[in-house]
């Protein structure tokens, strides 16, 4: 039985720490001004009762997604799982997907990411400080921190101008068994991610336990990121 995968954000377990968005940073390369995991927040209230709420936010990889839709290439697509996933190679750069995405989690690439660390070869401190183009030949990488592993499922480790971005629930890591890296790094074990097919689940028995929410219900889409509790601060 092919895998139908989902995650969900308890909100009461979250501290709003933002993990959950350095971690995907690291592990997908993702440049300045691209934020695959990322959040916002809601003040509301009047002094001194005043509330605060912060929602971690992802693609919801929606069982009726409007940007596998609209891509004239079908670049953005189903994978084998129901996860919506992205294919650079045939990316055309249109901005279909981008327009018709009601959570504004697609990004799109105006500039090759991390050029800078080709190019610049300026220091801080003239013979003190490493220029970027030196770091980045030091460590024999695209740039120091650079993460190899994300370009090993055949999706670009680094996306390049002119194609659009989004996040894959770390389909590179899932692959092996693995859990996408925001679950992991979460520690406050505020993520729960795996198969709704599989009753036995954690995500699926705790589903049934909760009355789960999703962001913009009224679009339709069918979100497979659910919301648990209330972040409650």
């Amino acid at each position: 039985m092919a895998k139908k995968y989902a995650m969900i954000i308890d909100l009461h377990q979250c501290v709003g720490c933002g993990a959950c968005d350095l971690a995907c940073k690291s592990e997908n390369n993702t440049p300045e001004g691209i934020h695959w995991a990322h959040h916002f927040t809601e003040t509301y209230g009047t002094f001194p009762n005043v509330s605060y709420k912060h929602v971690p936010t992802l693609c919801n990889h929606c069982e009726d997604a409007p940007c596998v839709r609209v891509c004239p290439t079908h670049a953005m697509h189903y994978d084998e799982n129901g996860m919506v996933t992205h294919n650079p190679d045939i990316c055309i750069g249109c901005k279909s997907c981008m327009l018709a995405d009601p959570y504004g989690v697609i990004h799109f690439n105006k500039k090759d990411a991390f050029s800078d660390y080709v190019s610049d070869s300026s220091s801080l401190i003239e013979g003190g400080t490493f220029s970027k183009k030196e770091l980045s030949d030091r460590s024999n990488a695209p740039f120091p921190n650079f993460n190899a592993a994300r370009g090993a499922d055949g999706y670009e480790a680094i996306r390049g101008k002119g194609t659009v971005e989004k996040c894959t629930f770390c389909n590179h890591r899932v692959a092996k068994g693995l859990a996408p890296a925001c679950v992991v790094a979460c520690p406050a074990d505020a993520r729960i991610f795996g198969d709704l097919n599989d009753a036995n689940s954690e995500v699926s028995k705790t589903l049934k336990a909760n009355k789960p929410t999703v962001l913009l219900p009224e679009k339709g889409t069918k979100p497979k990121v659910f919301y648990i509790r209330n972040y409650g601060r």
